[in-house]
């Protein structure tokens, strides 16, 4: 059974025991602007925010102490310069994610290698805005271009290329070489 959210918890100091035992809900949404690490991808100052919801459940295991279980979700549109065109798009990510919390990092490391989910230690606190910036910095596409073909091409002279072309370096060698050919007796 879900129980309603928690509206009171703070999203940097969720305890994940309490959260997953009681099978809480907590969801809320967070300025974009406040996440520094990942206003420094973004193409000028957002001024959106992300929402999003985390569910704590427990997992009965046979012969041994419950698994922690979070599931995250997150939505933002952020703004992000086209790689092709240079100018300013909106892109939407979306963040759907799953976490393991163990007992300690050795634990972590064995099951992170045979789980497709991430594997966590359990923190004393878990602090949701860290965790939810980490997700939508991995969510960020590698290569940020508009989808399709981009609204505006990049402005270019078509005379650009011919005015700032730059004469080949091995043009003079060659001529010479083509003259050594041409002469009599070479």
């Amino acid at each position: 059974m879900v129980k309603p959210s928690l509206p009171r918890i703070a999203p940097h100091a969720i305890d994940v025991k309490v959260l997953c035992r009681d099978a809480a809900r907590v969801e809320g949404s967070h300025a974009l602007a406040t996440l520094k690490r990942l206003a420094g991808s973004l193409h000028g100052a957002p001024d959106t925010a992300a929402t999003w919801s985390v569910q704590g459940s427990l997992r009965l295991v046979t012969g041994a102490e419950p698994e922690h279980w979070v599931h995250l979700q997150a939505q933002a549109v952020v703004p992000l310069q086209c790689q092709r065109c240079l100018h300013t798009y909106a892109q939407e990510l979306h963040v759907d994610r799953r976490f393991l919390f163990v007992a300690h990092e050795p634990l972590a490391e064995r099951l992170d290698e045979t789980l497709e989910d991430d594997v966590l230690v359990m923190p004393l606190r878990l602090d949701l805005g860290e965790l939810l910036e980490d997700e939508l910095i991995l969510a960020l596409p590698l290569v940020p271009r508009h989808e399709g073909a981009c609204p505006q091409p990049l402005p270019m002279r078509t005379g650009d290329l011919e005015e700032d072309a730059v004469p080949n370096p091995f043009a003079a060698l060659a001529a010479l070489r083509g003259r050594q050919r041409d002469e009599p007796g070479a």
